[in-house]
C-alpha cells in the first residue's frame, strides 16, 4: 500500500474511535473531520483514488457525515448508545478498512524491479501504414494493414535525468480484464504505476549502433504486457520495437483517437479447423513483423523522426514475443531471415515454422503447468494446450538447423512471462517469489540475445543455474549445432 492509503485507514480508524468512544466535543469533533477532509484530498491529488480503497472512502463518508451532523445539531446528552452497540459499529468499520487493506494487497500499486543495465530509457510511439496490404478484419473495404509501435531505445543518464516518467497505459488494465474475464475498473490503478521510460529524450551517442528487437504480444494483450523485460533489454542496449496487431490485441489506440478492439475468435467444430484459423492469423502478424522491419530499414536510410537514421544495426535483428506473439515469432523467423535469432514464451507453431523448423537459434521457454500437458497420461491439460502442439514442436526442434532451447519453469503459469507477477503476486505468484518471477524471464531472454546477437558468451545458457532453480533445460531438444 502507498503511503498516503495507510494514512487514510489510520485517519478512518482514529475518526470512528474518537466518536464512539470519547467524549462528545465540538473542537475534537472539528479535528477529526477536517483530518478526514484532508488526507481524503491529498490522497485523491497525490495518488488519485482507486476502487480496491473503496471500501475506506465509503467509512471515510459516513464518519464525515456524521461529524457535520454533530457539528450542524445541537448536543443531545440524553441519548446515548450502549458499548456494545458502539463495539459493533466500530466492528463494521474495521471491517471496511480491513476490505481496503484486503483489495489493496490484492491489487497493489507496485514499484518495478530496477533494470540491470547503465543505460536510461526513452521512447517514442508511431503508427505505420502498411499501403501494400488490405485490412482482412476491416468493415471498411480498402482499408490498409495499420498497427502501433513503440520504440523504446538507450539514452545517456544524464540525458533522462529530471524528466517525467512514462506510467503504464489503461490499455494494459484493459488487457488483463480481457484476459481474465475480470472488471477492467479493477485494473486502472495501473496507470499510476511508474515505469523507467522517458519520452522523446535523445538516444544516446555511446555505441554507433544498436542491435534491434522487436516485441509481439499474445491475444488479447498489449505491447507494454512486458515492460521490465524490454526496460532490461533497452538498459543493457538493444532498441525495442513493440507491436500492437489490431483485432487480436486487446486495444490499438491510432494517434487521431480511434481504436481498434480484439476480435473474438469464431466457434469452430473440430480442431484442424481452429489450427488453420491460426495458421492465417499468425501469418498476419508474422507479415505485421516483417513490414515493421521494413520500415526501420527505411528509418535507418533516412528517419522521419530524426533519431535513428544509420543507428539501427540491422544485421543484428531478433525477434521475441508471448503466447500468440511467441507464435508469432516463430512464423516471422522461417518466412524472413532477416530476424537472426528469437524467443517464443509459451507460444504455438502455427503456419510454415512447423514443417521446416529454423535456420536461426531458437530458445522456446514453457511454463511447467502447461509442459505437464505433454504427457499423455495427464488427462487434465492447460488450456492453452493443443493436440498438434506436441509433433509440432517436435518437428520445430528437430528439423531446425542452428543451436535450440527447450526450457520450462516451474511455479510458472501461462502468463507469468508478463507482468503479471506484480500486478498481484497474491493471485498469480503463489509459490515464487514475484521479483524472481520477473528475474527468471528477463534473464534468459537477455542471455539468448547477448549470445546470439552481440556474440558474447553465456554461461546462463549451458545449464541449470543455483540462482534460477526453477528453470530445466530438456535435454532432447536443447541442442547446440553452431
Amino acid at each position: 500500500m502507498r503511503v498516503l492509503e495507510v494514512i487514510v485507514i489510520v485517519v478512518v480508524l482514529a475518526a470512528a474511535a474518537g466518536i464512539l468512544f470519547m467524549q462528545r466535543d465540538r473542537r475534537l469533533n472539528i479535528g477529526l473531520l477536517l483530518s478526514v477532509i484532508l488526507v481524503m484530498t491529498l490522497h485523491g491529488a497525490i495518488d488519485h483514488y482507486r476502487i480496491q480503497m473503496v471500501p475506506a472512502y465509503a467509512a471515510a463518508l459516513g464518519l464525515g457525515i456524521v461529524l457535520l451532523l454533530r457539528l450542524i445539531k445541537p448536543e443531545n446528552r440524553a441519548r446515548s448508545k450502549s458499548l456494545v452497540k458502539k463495539s459493533l459499529q466500530f466492528t463494521l468499520i474495521l471491517i471496511l478498512s480491513g476490505a481496503a487493506v484486503y483489495l489493496s494487497r490484492l491489487l497493489p500499486v507496485f514499484t518495478m524491479p530496477e533494470p540491470t543495465g547503465s543505460y536510461a530509457m526513452g521512447t517514442i510511439s508511431r503508427q505505420l501504414t502498411d499501403e501494400s496490404r488490405e485490412e482482412t478484419l476491416s468493415a471498411a473495404p480498402g482499408d490498409k494493414r495499420e498497427i502501433m509501435v513503440n520504440v523504446w531505445y538507450p539514452v545517456d543518464p544524464e540525458e533522462a535525468e529530471g524528466k517525467v516518467k512514462e506510467h503504464y497505459p489503461s490499455e494494459l488494465g484493459e488487457a488483463i480484464s480481457l484476459v481474465f474475464g475480470l472488471p477492467k475498473q479493477l485494473f486502472s490503478h495501473v496507470t499510476e504505476i511508474p515505469t523507467h521510460v522517458v519520452d522523446g529524450a535523445k538516444l544516446s551517442a555511446a555505441e554507433a549502433s544498436y542491435p534491434v528487437l522487436l516485441f509481439s504480444p499474445g491475444i488479447r494483450s498489449t505491447r507494454f504486457q512486458s515492460m521490465t523485460a524490454i526496460e532490461e533489454l533497452v538498459s543493457h542496449g538493444y532498441i525495442v520495437v513493440g507491436m500492437d496487431h489490431p483485432y487480436t490485441s486487446a486495444k490499438v489506440t491510432f494517434p487521431d483517437g480511434h481504436s481498434v478492439f480484439y476480435e473474438p475468435d469464431p466457434e469452430f467444430d473440430t480442431s484442424a479447423e481452429l489450427y488453420e484459423y491460426n495458421v492465417t492469423g499468425v501469418g498476419i502478424r508474422a507479415a505485421d513483423a516483417s513490414f515493421v522491419l521494413d520500415t526501420l530499414t527505411e528509418w535507418n536510410a533516412q528517419d522521419p523522426n530524426g533519431l535513428f537514421q544509420g543507428r539501427l544495426d540491422l544485421d543484428r535483428a531478433g525477434i521475441f514475443g508471448h503466447s500468440y506473439g511467441g507464435a508469432t515469432t516463430a512464423e516471422a523467423l522461417a518466412q524472413d531471415k532477416r530476424f537472426k535469432a528469437g524467443v517464443s514464451l509459451e507460444g504455438g507453431f502455427w503456419g510454415e515454422v512447423a514443417h521446416t523448423g529454423l535456420q536461426q537459434p531458437f530458445m522456446y521457454m514453457m511454463s511447467g503447468g502447461t509442459a505437464q500437458s505433454l504427457d499423455p497420461s495427464v488427462t487434465k491439460k492447460d488450456k492453452v494446450f493443443y493436440e498438434e502442439f506436441a509433433p509440432d514442436l517436435k518437428s520445430v526442434m528437430t528439423k531446425s538447423a542452428s543451436d535450440t532451447y527447450y526450457l520450462t519453469v516451474d511455479h510458472f503459469i501461462h502468463q507469468s512471462f508478463t507482468e503479471i507477477a506484480l500486478l498481484s503476486p497474491s493471485l498469480f505468484a503463489k509459490e515464487i517469489d514475484p521479483v524472481q518471477n520477473i528475474d527468471i524471464t528477463r534473464s534468459y531472454v537477455r542471455a539468448f540475445f547477448d549470445q546470439y546477437l552481440n556474440n558474447e558468451p553465456q554461461s546462463l545458457l549451458d545449464g541449470p543455474s543455483a540462482d534460477f532453480p526453477e528453470v530445466k533445460f530438456d535435454q532432447v531438444y536443447t541442442r547446440k549445432r553452431m
